[in-house]
């Protein structure tokens, strides 16, 4: 691999070994893969509480997935079908991207008085840059470790060796460029 290659590879896809958490966070997708990897952590005495955000995609305007009103329904249901209790499941049920994830997770913890000092956060491996920073941002004093779900067979090792999979993970680069320079002027930390 080049080094170039190499330094993408290891700004976009985030991986930590996981550990005793006061949460685990879910951001929306249709990719049930994430809420499967989210129970195991959590049958595995990882965390007490997972939280899956998500209404539905924004440029889709509706749950891709047809029997259930949320993305964080349909979660919530294959995590208790893995065996998770609907008491260890709190929902975020409005966000339609992955910042909004973020912003009302926090809402609802802070509504909850639920301290987080370190979490663990269930996202797409090809996902994992954006996703921590968004959490982070929401969450500054919060340890958080990414536990990621390869989805679409997009892998660190693979994810150059397609026009498919590379435009897919290259626009992650790109969103990370353009939806933070959004943010940051919205904390007033660039000159007008």
């Amino acid at each position: 691999m080049t080094k170039f290659l190499e330094e993408m590879t290891n700004f976009i896809f985030l991986e930590n070994e996981p550990q005793k958490a006061d949460v685990i966070f879910v951001p929306g997708s249709e990719e049930g893969a994430l809420a499967k990897t989210a129970a195991k952590l959590y049958l595995e005495g990882y965390a007490p509480l997972i939280i899956p955000s998500g209404k539905y995609a924004k440029w889709t305007g509706h749950s891709i997935v047809d029997q259930f009103e949320t993305e964080s329904d349909y979660f919530a249901h294959l995590m208790m079908e893995e065996g998770v209790p609907e008491d260890a499941i709190i929902k975020e049920r409005e966000a339609t991207y992955t910042y909004q994830n973020a912003i009302n997770t926090r809402k609802l913890l802070d509504e909850r008085g639920i301290e987080v000092k370190r979490a663990l956060l269930c996202c797409q491996a090809y996902h994992a840059r954006r996703s921590k920073l968004y959490y982070q941002i929401l969450f500054p004093d919060t340890e958080i470790l990414v536990c990621p779900t390869i989805t679409k067979g997009i892998t660190r090792d693979n994810w150059f060796k397609s026009r498919e999979t590379a435009d897919i993970v290259l626009g992650e680069i790109e969103r990370c460029g353009s939806q933070f320079h959004e943010i940051v002027a919205e904390y007033g930390a660039l000159e007008k």
